[in-house]
This record gives C-alpha cells, sequence and structure tokens, in this order.
C-alpha cells in the first residue's frame, strides 16, 4: 500500500485547479452523510440547519465545495432513497450548480461516485417532492477526490481531499469497510447504538488520522484542508497548516470553513431561540478570520498536534 506522502504528492499533481481571489467567496463542508430519513440517517437531525445555512450561502454568492462523504453509500445501496429524502436540499444544490458554484469531493462513504456508471444509476431513480424534478447534479458535476485552490494573484495554493487517504479500510480495503458497515454495523445503530460516524468516532484513532495529516502539510509546507475526522482544526499561523472543517453531523449542529476577502473562518451553524421565543438558525463564527497569507510560510510550520 503506498504511504500517505505518496499518495498525497500523486493526488496533488494531478488535482484540478480551482482559481479564486480576494472577491470570491467558498464555504467548504464534508461529512454530511445525508441517509435515507429512518433511524440510521445521522443527518437528518441537522437537515433543517443544514438547508438554512445552504439557503444564506447561495443567496450571498458563495461557492460550495463539498469535501466528501455528503452521502452515505456504504450503509444505503441505493442514491435513488437520498436524493428522495431530501430533495429540497438536492434542487438547492442543483442551484449552485447552474451558476457553476458547485463543486463535489467524494470520500471514503462515497467513493462509488467515482465510478462512471454513478450519475447514470442515481439518475434512474431521482424522484423528488415537487411537480418539476430538478437536474441530476451528479450528472453535470463529476465527483473529483482531491481539488486545488489557487489564489490568481498570489499563486497561493490550498490543497482540499477527504482525509481518508492512506487507512487501509478506508482507502484501499474500502468494499470490507463498507461490508462491515453495511451488514454489521448499521442493523445496531437503527436500533439505537450511537453511530461511528458521529459522537461516537474513537478520539485515538481520530488523534492518529488528525496528526499524520499535519505532519504531512507540515512537512510539504502545503495548506492541507480536510474533513473525515469530524473534528473542526483551525491553526494559528505559524503552526502546521493543517485545516478540518467538522462535519454536519456533530450534535445539534453542524461547521464549515469559510473563505472571503482573501481570508479564512471556522464557523458553526445551530438552532437556537431569538427573544420571542422563535426558533432560529444562527451563524457563528468560531476561530478568524484570518488572512490566508499568513499561512504562506512554506517549510516553517511547527506542529500543531504534538
Amino acid at each position: 500500500m503506498p504511504s500517505l506522502t505518496a499518495k498525497l504528492d500523486k493526488l496533488y499533481a494531478t488535482s484540478p485547479v480551482l482559481p479564486f481571489d480576494n472577491s470570491s467567496r467558498i464555504i467548504i463542508m464534508s461529512d454530511c452523510h445525508r441517509g435515507q430519513g429512518n433511524g440510521g440517517d445521522n443527518f437528518l437531525p441537522n437537515s433543517v440547519i443544514y438547508q438554512g445555512a445552504m439557503e444564506y450561502y447561495y443567496r450571498n454568492g458563495y461557492s460550495y465545495i463539498e469535501l466528501g462523504d455528503g452521502d452515505e453509500l456504504w450503509e444505503n445501496r441505493c442514491i435513488g432513497v437520498i436524493l428522495r429524502t431530501y430533495g429540497r436540499i438536492f434542487r438547492l444544490l442543483g442551484e449552485f450548480q447552474k451558476e457553476n458554484r458547485l463543486f463535489l469531493l467524494y470520500g471514503n462513504h462515497d467513493i462509488v461516485k467515482r465510478r462512471k456508471t454513478f450519475a447514470q444509476a442515481a439518475c434512474d431513480a431521482y424522484a423528488c417532492d415537487a411537480p418539476e424534478e430538478p437536474d441530476n447534479i451528479f450528472e453535470q458535476t463529476k465527483a473529483s477526490e482531491s481539488l486545488i485552490l489557487e489564489n490568481r494573484g498570489t499563486g497561493q495554493r490550498l490543497f482540499l481531499i477527504h482525509g481518508h487517504q492512506g487507512s487501509l479500510l478506508n482507502d484501499e480495503l474500502w468494499p470490507l469497510g463498507r461490508f462491515l458497515v453495511r451488514y454489521l454495523w448499521r442493523p445496531l445503530e437503527i436500533i439505537g447504538f450511537t453511530a461511528p460516524t458521529g459522537a461516537g468516532r474513537s478520539r485515538r484513532l481520530m488523534e492518529k488520522i488528525e496528526k499524520q495529516l499535519c505532519s504531512y502539510a507540515s512537512s510539504t509546507g502545503r495548506i492541507l484542508i480536510a474533513g473525515h475526522t469530524h473534528r473542526p482544526v483551525f491553526p494559528e499561523p505559524g503552526a502546521c497548516p493543517y485545516f478540518n472543517d467538522g462535519s454536519c453531523v456533530h450534535p445539534q449542529c453542524i461547521t464549515g470553513l469559510e473563505i472571503r476577502s482573501g481570508r479564512i473562518s471556522l464557523v458553526r451553524w445551530a438552532a437556537s431561540s431569538d427573544d420571542s421565543l422563535h426558533l432560529v438558525i444562527r451563524r457563528e463564527t468560531l476561530n478568524g478570520p484570518t488572512a490566508l497569507e499568513e499561512y504562506d510560510q512554506a517549510q516553517s510550520f511547527g506542529s500543531l498536534l504534538k
């Protein structure tokens, strides 16, 4: 099995490049794990929060980048059920797509999106709760394994991946991982066991992955943005340039990374009540905004995770 460094170096050399500048507005999210609305659907509790956030980003001119595991295709065989369950959300994503503001990466749980036949299978099963069905976003936007954001003015690059790369069970042996989740874990999750894609994830395993990704970013001097671990990471300038957008399956909130005016922020969206006791969806900045140019100190980063 190739080392993590070899795997990521190869991806970096072949990644599609998306130009941006200080006028660009970008929101990066991952790990939605959209399911079919049953007891095993970890996205369901936060689906309204997510939809509210996406409406905000659409109205305010953001491009949406999804860093993988957007749909739960280990537990679920067919994307069509997921599309029907979240028809309103997929129609909204379709609006991003029509304006060339939708960019999809795949992770381990939706790695089947890399197949050429995936869009056809999705299209055959597509249905929603509206009289007019939207275009299939997977026909027009093919998911890639990685993406590079490149600043038009400075040439600074941000390397985007899901973060499962280099993991034997999640990468090279992903069919085995899918089998274990689909046929052993999923029945337990439906009857109430804590989901391994949510708060029940192993802290030790997450820390191991974070250290590996941080080590790669530090040794190469590349700004690395990932998901997969479901734990937000926002480094200080001068530290290891590894960011993590968190996930959309945190209990009662979702997190993401915003890029606007050449600055990056970690934000959280959650439901709360206002002074009139009306339920509202609020956006909160957790870290930043910090100028991206402050991280452009190749080969001089210290370690964030010791």
